[in-house]
């Protein structure tokens, strides 16, 4: 079984070092022990110093030096928009007060799929539309400011599980050309030590207890 020890961020990634790539969620793309499959049916050993909360376009870093390409998987979500930006900020305090795990836009908001808080957000004036796309919050990026929270991904995928991905995110500053076709079987986990980015903890007299 190859071994990954390491991480490389997405700006300092060398194309031509890349020999298969990945398929994470964003909860997957946190742990720092395990054991993942590749696009390409190789199985990565990870122990990394440290749960890393990894993005899209990053890259695990093989004992030979070679590297596997993290593609973030599309997951469901809300887009959530305000009337103006200061609304928008209002409705970024409600989340927050509420715990939510929050990727933050300069036009939008997006958070896992809740019912219940869709029905909220749209009692407080939001648009709020049901989406699936990469899932990159805010506070998940532990050392990768490099990255920005501004993706620019305004992704079609609407309820589907047949991904294409062909993200061309911004805030990688470079392209991803290639396309990944493929099912969700591909990857299973060893969920040792994560960096508990995907657990939404409720504290108090809002909200429900649950992943968005």
């Amino acid at each position: 079984m190859l071994h990954a020890h390491s991480f490389v961020p997405a700006p300092e990634v060398e194309a031509k070092s890349i020999v298969d790539s990945v398929v994470l969620t964003f909860e997957d793309r946190c742990q720092r022990q395990g054991v993942v499959q590749t696009v390409g049916g190789l199985d990565i050993l990870l122990d990394l110093p440290e749960a890393p909360a990894l993005a899209h376009g990053d890259a695990y870093r093989l004992e030979d030096g070679r590297l596997i390409e993290i593609v973030a998987e599309a997951e469901p979500l809300l887009e959530i928009k305000g009337r103006d930006p200061l609304h928008l900020m209002r409705l970024a305090w409600h989340l927050g007060d509420r715990h939510r795990e929050t990727e933050i836009g300069t036009k939008w908001l997006r958070i896992r799929q809740d019912a219940a808080i869709a029905d909220l957000l749209k009692g407080l004036g939001a648009k709020v539309v049901a989406i699936e796309g990469p899932f990159q919050p805010e506070g998940g990026d532990h050392g990768h400011d490099a990255h920005g929270h501004d993706h620019g991904h305004d992704h079609g995928h609407h309820h589907g599980h047949d991904h294409n991905h062909n993200h061309n995110h911004d805030h990688h500053r470079h392209d991803h050309g290639h396309k990944h076709d493929h099912d969700h079987g591909h990857h299973r986990h060893d969920h040792g030590e994560a960096c508990g980015c995907g657990h939404d903890h409720e504290h108090g007299h809002h909200g429900k207890h649950g992943h968005d």
